[in-house]
């Protein structure tokens, strides 16, 4: 059983959020600072005038704002004159996505459908966010892509064509909105509304197990996990980060060499028969081409081990010989 929150704006009977706790939606005539690089968050300062002598003590200060604080309003950052905070807000945006629906399962399993605005001449789009609390930890799973091009035959998201890949920011904004929803923030006032889990229950692990292939967005996934990780932000540990691939291989030596987080296999089968059929990247890069990669990750050992993912399917994958 699950009971669900519908907040969208659009709908006339839709929970209200008082205007005090809500977070920011976004202006999409602005550009975004989420998702971007130290040196990226330098050179947009720099479109605004701040002086380049400036940059390392600026982009320090928002740095600590946009992900040690989570605020998602430019008045709130009170280390910056306002004079500052004013030309910030009239040339960027850090708002948040708009939440869709936010649904809670009675073992305390929380989904969110962010939608997020069009790029260029598409449409918005939503994608789905998981948290998971368990005893000591809380997971948060997180899409990489809207749709998917894989067709893994059990896999919902399959049966969907892809639409685009997620941006940095948009994968970053799934860590942030849900770290606003649970009060995950420090001082962080819960909205109302918000389905806030049991003491302890906070977004502590990220798995990349959402929706689409992280593989595919190499470089967006790759950027918004190092600034997850980075010990003066969100300051997650890369050993707390999982990705999961259904074995894109020339790029899984890259997850370990640039990005250095776990790594997740959806393997599913142990013949290439079947697995071309659960599977169809499979006929690509076969089970054996793609334990050699595994072999071959950077850093694995006892202590750095994969995680290999089957989704057992009756009559088909769980036979005795699987």
């Amino acid at each position: 059983m699950a009971t669900t929150l519908d907040i969208a704006r659009d709908n006339p009977n839709a929970q209200t959020i008082s205007s005090a706790s809500a977070v920011q939606m976004p202006d999409e005539t602005k550009p975004t600072l989420i998702g971007l690089s130290r040196e990226e968050l330098g050179e947009a300062l720099g479109t605004i005038g701040i002086p380049q002598k400036q940059w390392r003590m600026r982009v320090s200060q928002l740095w600590h704002w946009l992900y040690v604080r989570g605020v998602s309003d430019f008045t709130q950052m009170t280390n910056i004159a306002k004079d500052l905070r004013s030309r910030l807000d009239e040339a960027f945006s850090i708002a948040r996505p708009e939440i869709v629906s936010e649904q809670i399962s009675v073992d305390g399993t929380r989904k969110w459908l962010f939608r997020f605005p069009p790029r260029g001449a598409g449409r918005p789009v939503e994608v789905e966010t998981v948290y998971i609390p368990e005893e000591g930890r809380g997971t948060l799973c997180v899409s990489s892509q809207v749709g998917c091009t894989l067709t893994c035959t059990f896999c919902h998201t399959g049966t969907q064509k892809l639409v685009r890949n997620l941006t940095s920011e948009e994968i970053l904004s799934q860590i942030l909105m849900a770290r606003d929803r649970l009060g995950d923030f420090p001082e962080a006032h819960t909205p109302q509304g918000a389905i806030v889990p049991s003491e302890g229950r906070l977004v502590s692990n990220i798995v990349m197990m959402g929706m689409g292939e992280p593989l595919y967005n190499f470089d967006n996934v790759k950027k918004a996990l190092l600034i997850a990780s980075d010990g003066d932000g969100l300051s997650l540990s890369k050993r707390r980060i999982t990705l999961s691939t259904s074995g894109v291989v020339p790029e899984i030596l890259r997850t370990g060499d640039e990005i250095g987080c776990m790594l997740a296999i959806s393997l599913h089968a142990v013949r290439d028969d079947l697995r071309d059929v659960l599977v169809p990247i499979n006929k690509k890069w076969n089970i054996e081409t793609l334990l050699d990669a595994c072999r071959n990750y950077p850093g694995v050992s006892n202590a750095k081990r994969i995680t290999f993912e089957y989704v057992m399917l009756k009559d088909v994958n769980d036979s005795n010989k699987d």
